[in-house]
């Protein structure tokens, strides 16, 4: 039997410019809490060390979609070294002023700068889009992506982290900034797959987020977000009641691994079904399997029902990544995917600050954070019944979104 995912590196340079992906989307994950962890070893707390890292988080998710916006109109060899340039300078700064003790206000601009690294999970996918458009194949590069994503955000916290704590402060930051230019310099070193640029027609001028398609989308991503985000603090929190505060470690892992396994296996389908139709369906089984999570009375049982609920968590963003291909231009698919990137990542904070985790005891904590889970999904089984029922989506003109 063919291997699906072997099929994908059959395309010349893919295998180069996923590695060389997966270098450049590591410090996504590994320098805001590189940065939480630096500055509560070299300022003393935590209070700073988290406003840095809010300011970073929030610069990029608003510095990203502008970058690929620029991609998309000038081309990711001449956009991304430019980005990565100022991204990763304005790290370098925000280590050299935490270093020489430079005034605090100098740390947040440093770290707004940062933002504006360029989100590289979508400049891959865009590859795999220009190589595989309108191929099977295309599901196949979507959930490998899906998975490296998962990867990444597995393996860069940790290892950012243990790098900060075992070596010097710096250490976790820097080799993030470290990371971040070797994996762009040899990603846009691969010419031959680098997608060409569309041209932008008149009524395509401005930013894809004034479609409504794509604004649905990105509040679905927002809406699955806030699911993880519930899913992390809480975790932590009911842990902590049950007096194993370790196992909070183990129980995120679980519910990772069954993520990165459910994506790996939709992956490898040929499924029959219209993408909006899997799309509704996704959402249906990804409400119904955070419902077990109610009834998780020990550690055990939790790590099971957090298991099954991340079991649709990646198929349903792979879905997600391929229908913004379908409503959007050519010309706009790094923006339209961003967003959607971005989306993710304000919800996931949306979902760990609303938890109450923070400012509740844990055993309260952890009752509402589970009891939101429904409410939750509710509005985001709203988002996904108005975009599944949206011409859009099914129409074979997919260079006609709204705006």
């Amino acid at each position: 039997m063919a291997n699906p995912y072997r099929e994908l590196f059959n395309a010349p340079g893919a295998r180069a410019f996923v590695m060389a992906g997966m270098i450049a989307r590591m410090p996504i994950s590994m320098t805001g809490i590189g940065v939480i962890t630096m500055l509560s070893q070299l300022a003393g707390g935590y209070a700073l060390a988290g406003g840095v890292a809010a300011t970073f988080a929030l610069a990029t998710a608003f510095c990203a979609p502008q970058v690929s916006r620029l991609v998309d109109r000038y081309g990711q060899g001449r956009i991304l070294p430019v980005a990565a340039l100022i991204g990763g300078g304005a790290l370098l700064m925000l280590l050299l002023c935490t270093r020489l003790q430079a005034p605090n206000w100098t740390l947040f601009i440093c770290a707004a700068l940062a933002g504006c690294m360029p989100s590289m999970s979508a400049m891959v996918r865009a590859r795999w889009t220009e190589i595989y458009r309108g191929q099977p194949q295309l599901q196949t590069a979507y959930a490998l992506e899906s998975v490296l994503d998962e990867v990444c955000f597995i393996v860069g916290p940790p290892l950012s982290v243990g790098l900060s704590v075992a070596v010097f402060p710096e250490a976790g930051p820097l080799a993030a900034l470290l990371m971040l230019a070797v994996g762009v310099t040899a990603f846009v070193a691969q010419r031959s797959t680098e997608p060409p640029v569309h041209p932008h027609e008149s009524h395509h001028q401005g930013s894809i987020i004034r479609s409504t398609d794509v604004q649905w989308l990105l509040l679905l991503m927002v809406a699955m977000g806030m699911i993880v985000g519930v899913v992390d603090v809480v975790s932590v929190a009911f842990a902590q009641q049950q007096g194993q505060p370790a196992a909070a470690s183990i129980v995120l892992s679980v519910y990772a691994i069954g993520s990165c396994l459910a994506g790996i296996a939709f992956g490898a389908m040929r499924s029959k079904l219209p993408l909006p139709r899997l799309f509704l369906y996704g959402g249906l089984a990804t409400a119904v399997t955070t419902l077990p999570l109610l009834l998780a009375t020990n550690i055990f049982g939790l790590a099971v029902a957090v298991f099954i609920a991340g079991l649709f968590f990646s198929p349903t963003l792979i879905v997600a990544m391929a229908l913004i291909e379908r409503i959007v231009p050519p010309a706009k698919l790094t923006e339209g995917l961003t967003w959607l990137v971005t989306g993710l990542s304000i919800g996931v904070a949306i979902g760990a600050a609303g938890s109450g985790a923070w400012w509740m005891p844990s055993v309260r904590a952890a009752d509402s954070g589970w009891r939101s889970l429904p409410a939750r999904w509710c509005w985001a089984l709203r988002c996904r019944a108005f975009v599944t029922s949206n011409r859009p989506l099914t129409s074979p003109d997919r260079n006609s979104p709204k705006s």
